[in-house]
């Protein structure tokens, strides 16, 4: 082997190893640098498509400040820790879409065809829900509308026409001075949004009880199980002329059933396995909802959410306002007495409600 090979390496001399070391020191520094600013990019990223996916669904939700628009003159807050809840399914008949669903798209304006009280009792871990008819008829206090004029007190009007004529807030007022509880929270669903959160979570699989040929509503089903999508449940919410004696008592029963029966489902979906599942749901969910100040973000929505985690959709109760067919006009009902006195009674005591106070005289066939 030659001398040569033993010979000084220009290139390994000490200047040029510290000019080596330094390119190589400056080269890892500059992938570092450069893996440290993709990850920065992607963080930044994710934390700005978190916040734009927050932010569009905290949009969603529509508030109604009904503390201010009612004043002082409201019934005492329950001495527990007990809640009471007004949910009420907005229902607006006009449009192309409404009309196709079987809504009857020459009628405009929107109708509060859905109505419960729902009352979680102190520890919620269980729930009543009382459904108030929309053709009851009500006396309508005194009432301020949202553009600051004043409506004044009428009687015998039936309870679904204070929604449209004077609005949200003066149905949450109707509500307590007819029954002198304390409404906590308001929740409204619109119907068209409903729609698309049972199409959104894949459907609700309700026990139909009998047949129901409704050519109003288009609804055609046989009795027995069956799962419907937005358009069919719809249409199984809305329907009266299919069931019953044609009134609105005959889909309460429905309506109730399938309250419970979405609420199963949306409980048992699986949301943290599936995230853009969850936000779809989320999404559809709040664009269809209307509530009160309190409860009209996405952070005070989850708590209250959360809060009633416990309660199980199984074991809700449901009611009717115990009712009697008006003696003037038999297409009208009223409160009976002294049922609806004591199922009141109980629930602004949170108590038990007695047998005696769930029959109703009007049973709608």
């Amino acid at each position: 082997m030659s001398q040569d090979a033993f010979a000084p390496d220009r290139q390994g001399s000490p200047e040029n190893t510290r000019r080596g070391r330094k390119r190589v020191r400056t080269r890892g520094q500059r992938i570092r640098r450069a893996v440290l600013l993709s990850v920065l990019v992607l963080v930044i990223a994710a934390g700005g498509t978190a916040y734009w996916l927050y932010s569009r669904l905290d949009g969603n939700i529509k508030g109604v400040d009904i503390n201010k628009a009612l004043g002082d003159d409201r019934p005492e807050k329950l001495p527990t820790s007990g809640q009471n809840l007004l949910v009420l399914g907005s229902d607006s008949r006009a449009g192309a879409e409404n009309k196709a669903l079987g809504g009857g798209g020459g009628v405009s304006g929107a109708r509060s065809d859905t109505a419960m009280v729902v009352h979680v009792p102190e520890g919620r871990s269980r729930a009543v829900a009382v459904s108030i008819p929309r053709d009851t008829l009500v006396t309508r206090p005194e009432c301020t509308k949202a553009d600051g004029s004043t409506v004044d007190s009428a009687n015998r009007v039936m309870f679904n026409s204070v929604y449209s004529q004077v609005g949200p807030a003066c149905v949450v007022k109707t509500v307590e001075k007819m029954s002198g509880v304390r409404i906590d929270h308001y929740l409204e669903i619109n119907f068209a949004g409903f729609k698309d959160l049972v199409d959104a979570i894949g459907g609700v699989t309700v026990d139909v009880p009998q047949d129901i040929h409704d050519k109003s509503s288009g609804l055609d089903l046989t009795a027995g199980p069956h799962k419907l999508n937005g358009t069919e449940s719809l249409s199984y919410v809305r329907t009266r002329h299919g069931i019953g004696d044609g009134s609105d008592l005959g889909r309460i029963g429905l309506q109730q059933q399938f309250l419970l029966a979405l609420l199963s489902e949306v409980k048992s979906q699986n949301l943290l396995g599936s995230p853009a599942n969850a936000y779809k749901i989320a999404n559809s969910a709040t664009k269809s909802l209307t509530t009160d100040e309190g409860l009209a973000s996405l952070k005070s929505l989850t708590q209250f959410a959360r809060s009633m985690n416990g309660v199980d959709p199984g074991s809700m109760e449901t009611i009717m306002l115990p009712v009697a067919y008006d003696k003037i006009d038999p297409n009208r009902v009223v409160a009976a007495q002294p049922q609806a006195k004591t199922l009141w009674k109980a629930i602004r005591e949170d108590a038990a409600i007695p047998e005696s106070a769930k029959k109703s005289p009007a049973t709608g066939g």
